[in-house]
């Protein structure tokens, strides 16, 4: 039979479309069309190793964080976790242990009733009383000290001080130490200042020039902060996606660069499902919906 031009050429990219499809599937390549993550994501569901959520700048104990608490609440009980990632200025605006009922453990209660670990770093809020020593001290951010880093299955995380004051010295060397010695396939590092931001603070050169190179020779895979009342996620930069989920209260104007994947002011958190081979992620507002989807995959060392 013979085929009209148009039918040939129909056929011809039905079939060209589904061997890319294939392709690319195989090598994860795409992180902007979300058929192609929902189909890379329903393959590897059964072997999910960790789920998780960020959020920052939290501690007002007003409105805007008892929003972001509730949609935090929402995710949970459709897809339960039992790890949050707290990355700084917990409590506003001076860091007052007294005020932690308020700015914590309500807001916050319907979670921590379920046995879900906050995992906090201090902010440069949380330092202006005691330098921050009483959070360090408080049990339910579960830090080790004021920098420290735990693991969770294939995951391991390093918990930062990025505040001025901090104990530079000691830390980076602990940093290269803890790096150097882990053998998780899945490395990520939390504190709370960026090293890459497109909001009214920006990136920060000395970062850049402390952190990148150590996570480029570690395979450090994602460094999550907040600070920037916003939320911004980039491309991967040698290898490391910069995340910014400071919009656990209130929000700030944002901007892009080159190197920006996504941003948006809005009040937010951001999820992580981890598997074998990738991170999918997700930015959740307070009307329950994604409004961002990014994808990290593994590369052999």
């Amino acid at each position: 039979m013979k085929l009209k031009r148009r039918q040939f050429l129909f056929l011809s990219s039905l079939s060209a479309v589904g061997a890319g499809f294939l392709g690319i599937i195989s090598r994860y390549a795409s992180q902007n069309t979300d058929d192609i993550q929902k189909a890379v994501a329903a393959t590897s569901k059964k072997d999910l190793l960790l789920r998780f959520v960020s959020v920052a700048d939290t501690g007002t104990g007003a409105k805007g964080q008892y929003a972001v608490a509730r949609a935090m609440a929402n995710y949970y009980s459709q897809n339960p976790y039992n790890l949050v990632v707290l990355a700084g200025d917990n409590i506003y605006n001076n860091g007052e242990i007294e005020k932690i009922n308020a700015v914590f453990e309500r807001p916050y209660a319907f979670l921590l009733k379920r046995g879900v670990k906050f995992h906090a770093v201090l902010g440069n809020h949380d330092i202006r009383t005691g330098n921050g020593d009483l959070q360090v001290k408080y049990p339910g951010f579960n830090m080790k000290g004021r920098y420290y880093t735990f693991r969770r299955n294939q995951v391991q995380f390093f918990a930062l001080d990025t505040n001025s004051n901090a104990d530079w010295k000691n830390q980076l060397i602990w940093l290269e130490k803890e790096l150097s010695r882990s053998n998780a396939p899945w490395k990520i590092v939390f504190g709370h200042h960026p090293i890459y931001a497109s909001g009214i603070y920006g990136s920060n050169p000395d970062f850049i020039r402390t952190f990148t190179p150590l996570f480029q020779k570690y395979n450090v895979q994602l460094y999550i902060n907040g600070h920037e009342h916003h939320y911004e996620r980039t491309r991967s930069i040698n290898g490391t996606t910069y995340l910014i989920c400071g919009g656990g209260a209130g929000t700030r104007p944002v901007g892009k660069n080159e190197w920006t994947e996504y941003s948006a002011e809005k009040l937010s958190f951001a999820t992580y499902e981890v598997y074998p081979e990738q991170i999918e992620i997700k930015a959740i507002g307070t009307d329950n919906r994604v409004f961002d989807r990014g994808v990290i995959t593994l590369k052999s060392v």
